[in-house]
């Protein structure tokens, strides 16, 4: 006689498997009777199904009722993903009260995703009293899971001394860490430490390195320091050598114009646009036509890595 159990997990886990290559109408054929059955993964995925669209017209109140389900079982996934539900307003009334509530039952379980946002929710006031010593507390348990979001906010709050005294050695561990992951704005920070000289030995070396790695996933901040950074070479005593002798301005002219140009193209209106359209101007008042042709140029190339 077949087992049900083993049934059921073997129809649970082709659904995983279709729904890993796409095939979502599959996936749900497959999980449905699952969840009508109480299946807590299941109901799950359906919710998150109706919310992303999946398979299924986008529909916020089915999703919300697929996750209740799984919710009320203890599921820390589908509590987390309740609880988003109430942050944003999605298929309920928007309620930061109700959204703690399921943020914590997840994160009590250790769910990283779950830490972070507990952590948010504290640093925001947002259905709690704003706290950023709890929000310090639950960056760090989700990063020690290694998510990249809590380790690069808990960067933060250590370089500015927010929760925690202010500690750029600290600081420069969790943004090393982050940056290592890819992260951009990670990069960009880690940049800046070693550019200042903050909580490690000042580095222009390292900081162009991952000024770079930033500039080059379209980071505009790191665009605009990576052109500072090219502009202080081609400006500086070797550039006022090169005026003497006649011989013009060198190509990390061109590089700083180039990364000046894109940084404008990803800035918002506002002061940092308009500082770096500055910058790009005046650089480009000391090149010849030809430098500028090709810097322009090589930034209408350029695409992020």
């Amino acid at each position: 006689m077949a087992d049900p159990f083993e049934e059921g997990l073997d129809a649970y886990n082709t659904g995983d498997d279709a729904y890993n290559t796409g095939d979502y109408a599959t996936a749900l054929r497959l999980w449905r009777p699952l969840a009508e059955q109480g299946h807590a993964d299941a109901q799950n995925n359906i919710g998150r199904m109706y919310a992303e669209g999946l398979g299924v017209p986008q529909d916020h109140v089915q999703a919300v009722k697929w996750l209740r389900l799984a919710a009320e079982q203890g599921d820390d996934a589908a509590q987390h993903n309740l609880g988003h539900m109430y942050r944003e307003g999605l298929g309920v009334p928007q309620d930061y009260a109700e959204a703690v509530k399921w943020y914590w039952l997840a994160a009590e379980q250790g769910h990283a995703v779950a830490q972070f946002n507990r952590g948010a929710m504290y640093y925001n006031g947002q259905g709690v009293p704003q706290d950023h010593a709890e929000a310090v507390k639950w960056y760090r348990l989700a990063a020690e899971q290694d998510h990249a979001d809590a380790q690069y906010n808990l960067g933060v709050m250590y370089d500015q001394g927010q929760g925690v005294p202010q500690d750029y050695v600290q600081a420069l561990k969790w943004f090393q860490l982050v940056a290592g992951q890819g992260h951009a704005t990670g990069q960009h920070n880690l940049g800046v430490m070693y550019r200042d000289g903050q909580g490690v030995s000042q580095d222009h070396v390292e900081a162009l390195k991952w000024f770079q790695l930033a500039a080059g996933q379209g980071h505009a901040t790191g665009q605009f320091n990576l052109g500072v950074m090219y502009a202080n070479k081609a400006f500086g005593w070797v550039a006022r050598l090169r005026a003497i002798l006649g011989l013009g301005v060198s190509q990390d002219g061109v590089q700083a114009y180039k990364w000046f140009d894109l940084a404008t193209s990803r800035f918002p209106p506002g002061e940092d646009h308009d500082r770096a359209v500055e910058v790009r101007d005046v650089i480009a008042a000391k090149m010849t036509p030809a430098q500028i042709a090709e810097a322009r140029k090589l930034a209408r190339e350029w695409s992020p890595m």
